[in-house]
């Protein structure tokens, strides 16, 4: 279950550096983040009305946190790629920039969540950031004609998505994955609407175009990548479901390249061979024995240990 759990979520993540370029073509980053979030919040409100059961004994503070978590997950990380990829860094190169992300995170898991990190693990974090920096270079070689600033705003969306992680995997109360993503969803929608009607873009276009990438992202990437993200997280542990990020970018580079005719060299194919090796190397080596305490959101009462990396 894992291992399909983990081939899903590289697709359907990737997919949406896909529909941001599929997207990009007929509106601005703010309008197509609008309507991909305005619709759906009102939707999963209107379904979070009628279920209340999971609300039931939530406090208030803890929809602040997964207002924070989303506002950092999706509001921050989103806005930067699609930013990115509307100033003319490629699809696949804005996903190696962000394929950073497991290293910072694996650096970082040990120090603020107390998660063992294995020599084999980091060995495989290394390796994956070398895949990276492969098929980075290959595609940087191309040329795509953005600015040199613009290939570093993918960056802040990796950091972004990092912080959010880190905030959730601290989080001592379970919060049901329903209740996570309309949240998630819900503030987006506001973030995403007051910039957008504050740059006079929110006047969605005619194209059917538009329309198309709208589904393609609530659908794929959404309710795929990003609840696949957290389901994972919250079975197999940070080092893991961010090692798994290093995929995205080759993955991408493919699909950008079949697609939109992006470049794809043997560098990049030997980039994404780097890539699986690492993902298999820190998946062997996993030893964590780290042991964190949930509270029960029915109950209050406080869960017996719950093990990352299981």
């Amino acid at each position: 279950m894992n291992f399909l759990l983990s081939i899903a979520f590289v697709i359907c993540w990737s997919s949406g550096f896909i529909g941001a370029k599929l997207g990009a073509g007929s509106a601005s980053a703010v309008t197509i983040l609008m309507w991909r979030f305005l619709p759906l919040a009102v939707i999963l409100i209107v379904i979070a009305t009628v279920s209340r059961k999971s609300w039931r004994d939530l406090a208030v503070r803890d929809v602040a946190r997964q207002a924070m978590i989303g506002m950092l997950s999706q509001s921050g990380y989103l806005l930067t790629v699609y930013y990115a990829i509307q100033l003319g860094v490629s699809s696949g190169t804005t996903a190696l920039i962000d394929g950073v992300q497991p290293l910072v995170a694996g650096a970082l898991a040990g120090p603020l969540l107390r998660q063992y990190v294995s020599r084999k693990q980091w060995l495989g974090l290394c390796l994956g950031v070398s895949g990276v920096a492969i098929v980075t270079m290959a595609d940087a070689a191309a040329g795509t004609g953005a600015a040199w600033w613009a290939y570093l705003i993918p960056f802040l969306g990796m950091f972004s998505l990092v912080a959010a992680t880190f905030l959730e995997s601290r989080s001592r109360v379970r919060v049901a994955p329903a209740v996570s993503l309309t949240v998630h969803c819900a503030t987006s929608a506001v973030i995403f609407t007051a910039l957008a009607v504050s740059a006079g873009a929110a006047e969605p276009p005619a194209e059917l175009s538009f329309w198309a990438a709208i589904t393609w992202l609530v659908a794929l990437s959404t309710f795929g990548g990003y609840g696949l993200y957290w389901l994972i997280l919250r079975r197999s542990g940070v080092t893991k479901v961010n090692t798994l990020m290093f995929l995205m970018a080759p993955v991408t580079a493919v699909w950008g390249a079949l697609t939109f005719g992006e470049t794809f060299s043997p560098h990049t194919a030997f980039g994404l061979a780097v890539g699986l090796a690492a993902v298999v190397i820190v998946h062997r080596g996993d030893t964590s024995s780290t042991r964190v305490y949930v509270r029960d959101t029915d109950t209050g009462e406080v869960a017996r240990p719950a093990k990352y990396g299981a």
